[in-house]
């Protein structure tokens, strides 16, 4: 009796010791509800969206503005995609070069905004600020859905940059028009409030200018 359960007793060992050494590959994307699954993959792209719209921009008017919040938003990108490569989850942007985006909806905006931004530098300025509205709008909601911690984490580290880039298009904006900056999506309340207080300091890679830019190396 005991050399017939041998074989059946080591099976079972196996499959508990293989389990343990690749949870990932299994549990990793089980551990995420479908809306945070949603939410991610989404987010990695609407990131996209901004970074590819301030390089296109910076190509067209040659604002360092530009230059400088495109950095902040590839910081965005690749902490998006840390966590999409954590939970096992397909990234949309692979393999797409800039303005090409797998959500035809991001597709559909990123050409609107191109074609308005392209008429003039104030409305290139006035797209970024509505970019950054828009941003914190889908961020703030994608927090209230998700659960996990590291993905709170890093979208309220998304939703702090936004503040610093809204801040940083409304200074530009200010300077070139003589105007302060008039909210597009947010309320004018809101806006006034984060345009208003200092910038902040966002996870450890993030920094801004005195000018509440987001900036590469040392500002």
């Amino acid at each position: 009796m005991l050399t017939k359960s041998i074989p059946v007793l080591l099976a079972v060992m196996l499959s508990v010791f293989g389990a343990m050494s690749c949870p990932n590959a299994y549990s990793a994307t089980l551990s995420l509800t479908a809306v945070e699954t949603k939410d991610l993959i989404f987010m990695r792209e609407e990131e996209k969206v901004a970074r590819d719209t301030y390089l296109t921009f910076y190509d067209v008017w040659d604002l360092a503005t530009f230059s400088n919040i495109a950095s902040a938003e590839q910081t965005h990108m690749d902490a998006l995609l840390k966590l999409l490569n954590k939970y096992n989850l397909p990234d949309p942007a692979a393999g797409n070069a800039i303005g090409e985006f797998t959500n035809t909806d991001l597709q559909s905006l990123y050409n609107t905004l191109v074609a308005k931004g392209e008429i003039s530098s104030l409305n290139a300025l006035n797209v970024g600020g509505l970019i950054e509205e828009k941003d914190m709008i889908d961020i703030k909601r994608a927090i209230s859905e998700a659960q996990k911690d590291d993905i709170i984490s890093t979208y309220t580290n998304l939703m702090c940059g936004s503040r610093n880039h809204l801040r940083g298009f409304a200074k530009s904006i200010e300077a070139l028009t003589g105007a302060p900056y008039v909210a597009q999506l947010l309320s004018q309340t809101e806006v006034n409030e984060i345009v208003q207080s200092p910038i902040e300091k966002c996870g450890k890679k993030e920094k801004v200018s005195s000018s509440g830019n987001a900036c590469k190396g040392k500002c």
